[in-house]
């Protein structure tokens, strides 16, 4: 793909290879996202429940690691090149760079809050989810009550940022292509 990039008269749009980055970057986070909510978490209890099964341990062992990898760094993926498309963009087409998205200023507000949203999605995944689902997994060594309250606190981040992904996301969409309000 780049190379083709590349052969387009014009040469190489930077630009659009961040947008790029930042749709696939985020298509992952926020669809792992919704598989843990959606469909991991409900399963493992599924498994739990069921004296005569096979339990979590597979999914645990194997799945929950894995995916956990690829959502965490997905999250700072999302975020850096979505930092680089509003400097690059909005910079280029209005003056305007990260700064005054974030701070809300008029014609940036809706693409604020949702930098704002991703922004605590990313907090959530990095300060509160990751650290407790070590616990959660055995990578780090916990009692079973630090396990159990590990546990409560990554699925509440977990789900408040299932919450806030849905505003988030239709303020990303929101700006370019107007919200449905």
């Amino acid at each position: 793909m780049i190379l083709v990039a590349l052969a387009l008269p014009g040469g190489f749009d930077f630009a659009s290879l961040d947008r790029l980055l930042h749709i696939i970057s985020g298509i992952t986070w926020i669809g792992l996202l919704y598989y843990f909510n959606v469909v991991q978490i409900p399963a493992l209890a599924a498994a739990g429940a069921d004296k005569g099964g096979p339990g979590g341990a597979g999914i645990t062992r194997y799945v929950a690691p894995r995916a956990l990898l690829w959502f965490r760094w997905a999250a700072v993926v999302t975020v850096l090149s979505g930092v680089l498309f509003i400097e690059s963009h909005y910079r280029a087409s209005a003056g305007a760079g990260l700064g005054q998205v974030l701070m809300l200023r008029e014609g940036f507000a809706v693409i604020g809050i949702g930098s704002w949203l991703g922004l605590i999605l990313l907090f959530n995944v990095w300060v509160l989810i990751w650290p407790n689902q070590k616990k959660v997994l055995g990578i780090k060594p916990a009692s079973d009550e630090e396990k159990a309250r590990a546990r409560k606190v990554a699925t509440v981040a977990s789900r408040v940022n299932f919450a806030l992904s849905i505003p988030m996301l239709m303020c990303m969409g929101g700006q370019s292509h107007g919200l449905p309000f």
